[in-house]
């Protein structure tokens, strides 16, 4: 963060893009912030009490003095002016592409249900695996329940892959009924957007983020019930003609996410912070 503004002065650069809220105090160019997420914000009980506390006052304040704040989402950007009280008039809106680019796997009977991600306590895991064990207590042939990431957890049915290269969560992707993803909060939530670009189905957590990634195209369950997750993966495992029409919803909506587009509100948040 020191060293940023002499690289920069060496360079001729006109701007400073921090893709996190921080600033270099001693920076002579605009200056413009990425935020992701406000998590620790709406839900700080998920968080360490040190992290927060830095956090809501170090961010708080690089967004306040940034010549521009860049937000993934307009659910991140409604935060941003509720919580913090950054003025609408210097946020930009930049939603991301649609995530990395997975090789194409031939279609397959579904195998198993899919969670990519970790285990950060706001994606709500208990939820998950208590929703998964109500299922698999309902039918008498259960899909089994892949966790692929940064994750712990054990149970009947349930196995983790830690860590997949793509190639092989392309394939885990293939194989699944649909992603199921119990996250209470999103910025963004770039793996749902991987997972419907792949034509998977997806069942989310009715929340502001993953509807707006969503849209239509996901089946949704409420929020840290576990009841209604396990109605959906029995719904969506049952029902092949579900499957495919969230499949097809899901491709249709990734289509509408661009990095060109992103990079565009970019480029315009950084002509604002110039102007300031």
């Amino acid at each position: 963060m020191f060293e940023l503004p002499r690289v920069a002065r060496t360079q001729g650069a006109d701007v400073i893009h921090h893709t996190l809220p921080a600033l270099s105090p001693t920076a002579s160019v605009a200056q413009v912030i990425t935020v992701h997420d406000l998590a620790f914000e709406r839900f700080p009980d998920r968080f360490d009490r040190g992290f927060r506390t830095y956090a809501h006052l170090a961010h708080r304040a690089a967004a306040h003095r940034a010549g521009a704040v860049i937000c993934v989402s307009h659910t991140t950007a409604r935060d941003v002016r509720e919580l913090w009280g950054v003025r609408a008039d210097r946020i930009v809106v930049a939603p991301h592409g649609p995530g990395q680019q997975l090789a194409v796997v031939g279609d397959r009977e579904p195998m198993h249900f899919l969670y990519v991600g970790d285990d950060e306590p706001r994606k709500d895991l208990g939820t998950l695996l208590a929703a998964y064990a109500r299922y698999r207590e309902r039918g008498q042939s259960p899909l089994d329940l892949v966790l692929a990431g940064s994750v712990s957890a054990a149970g009947r049915g349930v196995s983790v892959e830690h860590q997949p290269a793509a190639a092989r969560l392309a394939e885990l992707y293939a194989g699944a009924a649909a992603l199921v993803h119990t996250s209470l909060y999103e910025g963004f939530g770039l793996t749902l957007l991987e997972a419907m670009r792949a034509g998977v189905p997806v069942i989310a957590a009715q929340v502001a983020g993953a509807v707006e990634v969503c849209g239509a195209a996901a089946r949704y369950a409420q929020p840290q019930e576990a009841e209604s997750f396990a109605d959906a993966m029995a719904e969506v495992a049952d029902q092949p003609r579900l499957r495919a029409e969230l499949a097809e919803r899901g491709r249709e909506r990734a289509n509408r996410f661009s990095w060109d587009e992103c990079a565009r509100a970019h480029l315009d948040a950084y002509s604002l912070a110039r102007r300031r």
